[in-house]
């Protein structure tokens, strides 16, 4: 877990903020039967020790293997999430789920370059790496971290910015320290994986096997356990040699599992409701239990919970090709997976004088109207989809939605003076975005206005977004005023002219909630995943791309699938060959 510290964003208002409890809108999942989870326990208990000890090039090897595992599956993988999202096949969501895999395959490479400086007794970030930050905190420029990174994602970068008053030795090595420990004698710990993504469950696994050196019951959520054999399949060789071990079930197999004597670590990425049930049970019972700060559960419990997620358009010398890039940037962020993702833009918050303002809003309007609706795949969201449109009966509702779909859904011209309003204070899970617009005098009031409207109106800390045109970055004033709205943003990842997606899908980049929240005021989670960096510490993640850049991945692309399959196959064995056959896909996409 990193260290706590960071400041808090609170709730303005004792009303119900962030998601639903999923769970209850999921009937009859398949379950594994407690005397199995009781075996796999002790299978998993009786070997943590080796685990922990293993030697590096067991591990990679293993690793070897993973990888070999997972392409077997790699076909039957994406086939299996088309059916579950009601996906047709050659249409841009394909797309989506071949990123997934590739992000998987990302992880198991990184992973190895990790060990594989590891075992050089070197830190996985290069030293050389180290800047002075923002009132002298430690950043570190964690991506790109290789010639192929640079290639495929020009002139993006990443930087992890170290918590005030932690060194760089302790920020570089208080990770890795566990490998060299020939005290450690290892944990089990559970995952409980997310539902709305097939790599989350992989991927959380991985950050507790080789992060935190800690053997894994992995808990597929029901949402995704049609991917629970072929994640048995991908990840035999973890299985066989009893480091892994997949279960699965609703809510009572989830409450068996977090309560096992076994079970000394948990992870979740999931619902803020999910957390709280876990931790002080449900109903009226566990808010007695979260108002007496009694929780019945106070094993260590890391959490990644959704967020609430602004993007702040910075008011500049916008052309119409600007915009016109720009909708479909936004509308390609609003529908990735029908709008299902913590990250997913929420509000879009606009400068009330800013002459593109209803020109940019038309535009995201029309990008939306022309995109196919998707299938609402994840329970309860027709209820969550119901409850914004009864609190905002002016939704614009985009699309031709067919049964079994939703609109897409936005909320234009927010009052911001209403704090309670649902679009600030819970997450839409689904295509559901609202908009609003901020006064100031000039572009530097305007900023601060925003940042302070997202620290302190709109749940969650999660990611947050910045949009800037380059002029705008000419002006001394605006440059500097742009650089301390990212600092002052309380969010886990500051995303410049790109979706926070990217900060997690480059593995190096730590992805979590900004550090301070607690049990009792949880929101967008505690601690970090996707850290195969191995540092500690962080503070938040800043991820920048160049205003105007080549991007096969918009709803607009007509071949994004076949660029991301090729993606998926370079990420899994990177080459110069792969590498110029994916680049000619993006130029074709």
């Amino acid at each position: 877990m990193d260290i706590p510290n960071g400041s808090v964003k609170t709730s303005v208002k004792a009303k119900p903020a962030g998601a639903i409890h999923f769970s209850e809108h999921i009937q009859n999942p398949r379950s594994t039967p407690q005397a199995v989870i009781d075996n796999y326990a002790q299978i998993l208990q009786s070997h943590k020790l080796e685990w922990a000890q293993l030697e590096i090039h067991e591990r990679l090897m293993l690793l070897t293997e993973v990888r070999k595992e997972m392409m077997s599956v790699k076909n039957a993988w994406i086939q299996a999430e088309l059916d579950a999202k009601g996906i047709q096949p050659e249409t841009f969501p394909v797309a989506e789920e071949w990123t997934m895999l590739a992000q998987i395959f990302r992880a198991i490479r990184q992973i190895e370059i990790s060990l594989k400086r590891i075992d050089a007794s070197e830190s996985v970030v290069n030293p050389k790496a180290i800047r002075e930050g923002p009132e002298g905190r430690v950043v570190l420029r964690t991506f790109p971290q290789t010639l192929w990174d640079r290639v495929i994602f020009l002139n993006v970068t990443g930087d992890v910015w170290i918590q005030p008053g932690i060194k760089p030795e302790v920020a570089l090595t208080g990770k890795i320290a566990k490998y060299s420990d020939p005290h450690y004698e290892g944990k089990v710990s559970l995952v409980l994986g997310g539902g709305n993504s097939s790599m989350l469950p992989v991927c959380d696994s991985f950050h507790k096997l080789f992060v935190d050196l800690q053997v894994v019951m992995l808990k597929l959520n029901p949402v995704n356990a049609h991917l629970g054999p072929l994640i048995e399949q991908g990840l035999q060789s973890l299985i066989r040699r009893g480091f892994l071990a997949v279960v699965y079930g609703g809510p009572e197999v989830g409450a068996y599992v977090c309560n096992h004597p076994v079970i000394e670590e948990l992870h979740m990425t999931g619902s803020d409701k999910t957390y709280e049930a876990v931790v002080f049970g449900i109903g009226e019972e566990g808010n007695r239990r979260k108002r007496e700060r009694k929780p019945i559960n106070t094993k260590p419990f890391t959490a990644e919970l959704g967020n609430v997620t602004p993007v702040i358009i910075v008011p500049g010398p916008w052309k119409s090709v600007d915009i016109d890039e720009y909708s479909k940037h936004i509308g390609t962020w609003l529908t990735a997976n029908a709008g299902f993702a913590c990250l997913t833009p929420r509000v879009i918050i606009q400068h009330k004088a800013w002459a593109q303002r209803e020109r940019l809003s038309n535009s995201i309007r029309e990008e939306l109207a022309h995109y196919p609706n998707r299938k609402a795949y994840y329970p309860g969201a027709f209820n969550i989809h119901k409850d914004f449109v009864d609190a905002h009966p002016e939704a614009q509702l985009l699309g031709d939605a067919k049964p079994g779909q939703l609109p897409w859904t936005l909320i234009p011209d927010l009052d911001p003076s209403v704090k309670d309003d649902i679009c600030f204070r819970r997450e839409g899970f689904g295509g559901i975005s609202g908009e609003v617009s901020l006064g100031g005098e000039d572009i530097e009031e305007f900023l601060s206005t925003a940042v302070e409207f997202a620290n302190n109106s709109l749940w969650g800390s999660l990611c947050a977004i910045l949009i800037v045109h380059p002029k705008s970055k000419k002006d001394p004033a605006i440059a500097a005023a742009v650089e301390h709205a990212i600092a002052e943003l309380q969010y886990g990842t500051v995303a410049v002219n790109m979706l926070a997606f990217y900060s997690s899908y480059f593995m190096v980049c730590p992805w979590g909630a900004i550090p301070g929240h607690d049990t009792y005021d949880i929101q967008s989670g505690i601690g970090r995943n996707f850290n195969f960096a191995m540092l500690d510490g962080v503070e938040k993640v800043v991820v920048r791309a160049p205003f105007k850049r080549i991007d096969p991945l918009t709803i607009r692309a007509k071949r994004a699938h076949v660029f991301t399959e090729k993606l998926t196959a370079f990420e899994a064995r990177p080459s110069w060959f792969r590498l110029i056959d994916l680049m000619l896909s993006a130029m074709t996409s």
